[in-house]
């Protein structure tokens, strides 16, 4: 089942100031060095992401100087005191971005620039100029920022696909984790069409993990495959506990085509339109074994929003709370989707991915179980609301 990560507790974004400690000569004065000649990122034939013989360094070399230091002054309004007034306070959040062209476009992470009064980008010659934050989507945690072309070096990265993507293959990772700027990190793609958590609580899909390290800081910086091309902006990694915010090898990077479905909107200042049925669901899996549910697979569902497309069009949430044997609390006796348009559903994924390739103002045909007997509804879709409300 893939895994909604969430989102706190993944951010790869700003306003993290931490302490390295560099140890150097550790148990003796001895030096040792090592001589190797770096190979080629291989990639499989049958992949078609690579082909070239390209080192890591070669990579770097061409591709560094297209991958921007982002820096974000934000304010914050904390809490009003017992009299009514609140205080501002004011901070600085740090993450990565990519050049995309010669107009002077950047993508970068939405969280990090969220609440920004003021940008600046520090490219490769440590030249640091202003950016306009052109547009948002905070649904795929993706920002444009734009600068002024005149008198900046611009070095535009290759935009790929992570569609020919396999586990397996090489990626590097560029960013400026803990404000270490442009440093280069590689590894595999170690699973594909992964889920997280956008800022606003509604899932990103598709998404890239990989094993490159990527820490904070590394926000809205490319994941590159074999060939140098971006395939991925990196967003978010898993953490090994509370407290805990750095790399165990475990990263997720938003899929370039993902960025590009959106970047006509976000060059417009335009909100992007995504439609919205208004339905929380589980996947039905082995846990929900002993539920005696009427179907072994669907996605049952767990709320519906009052008012929704879901709503009107007759779907029932559970009703009875139950806690599974992992500790995971689930509503049962809602019904189960077990088919939309007519394609079977095994997971509350696909319930998900069916309605991001839909336009708000679409219809849907939703084919569920309730109380073992199967019936279909007409779902109209509206537009997706600024925070997910139906957890």
């Amino acid at each position: 089942m893939k895994k909604v990560l969430p989102f706190a507790a993944g951010l790869l974004g700003g306003a993290v100031a931490v302490g390295l400690t560099l140890l150097l000569g550790v148990g003796g004065s001895a030096t040792t060095t090592t001589i190797f000649r770096q190979s080629p990122l291989a990639a499989s034939t049958q992949t078609g992401v690579g082909g070239s013989n390209l080192t890591a360094r070669d990579i770097y070399k061409r591709d560094a100087p297209g991958v921007v230091y982002v820096r974000a002054q934000v304010v914050q309004q904390s809490q009003a005191s017992p009299f009514g007034f609140g205080q501002q306070s004011q901070g600085e959040s740090t993450g990565s971005g990519f050049v995309i062209d010669a107009d002077g476009d950047i993508l970068t992470n939405a969280h990090v620039v969220d609440g920004a009064v003021k940008v600046t980008v520090q490219f490769d010659d440590d030249k640091t100029v202003d950016a306009k934050v052109v547009g948002k989507d905070i649904s795929s945690d993706l920002a444009l920022l734009k600068v002024d072309p005149d008198g900046v070096d611009l070095s535009p990265l290759t935009l790929g696909s992570s569609k020919a993507l396999q586990v397996g293959d090489p990626v590097l990772a560029i960013g400026n984790p803990y404000g270490l700027d442009r440093t280069l990190t590689t590894g595999v793609v170690s699973a594909l069409q992964r889920q997280i958590q956008a800022p606003n609580g509604f899932a990103i899909n598709d998404v890239v993990q990989t094993d490159a390290a990527i820490n904070p800081g590394n926000s809205g910086g490319p994941l590159l495959d074999a060939s140098g091309k971006v395939v991925g902006i990196n967003s978010q990694i898993a953490t090994a506990g509370s407290g805990s915010t750095g790399n165990v090898g475990i990263g997720f990077a938003v899929p370039i085509e993902t960025a590009e479905q959106v970047l006509p909107e976000l060059k417009k200042g335009e909100t992007v339109k995504r439609a919205y049925l208004g339905v929380s669901s589980r996947t039905i899996d082995g846990t929900l074994s002993g539920a005696n549910l009427a179907s072994k697979q669907g996605a049952l569902v767990q709320s519906v929003e009052q008012g929704s497309g879901a709503q009107k069009a007759g779907l029932h949430a559970g009703g009875i709370s139950a806690q599974l044997s992992t500790g995971e609390s689930v509503q049962l006796g809602g019904d189960i989707i077990v088919a939309i348009d007519g394609k079977p559903v095994t997971s509350s994924d696909d319930v998900a991915t069916a309605v991001s390739a839909r336009q708000p103002g679409d219809a849907l045909s939703i084919t569920y179980l309730r109380d073992g007997r199967k019936a279909t509804t007409q779902a109209t879709l509206a537009a997706r609301p600024d925070a997910n409300r139906t957890g």
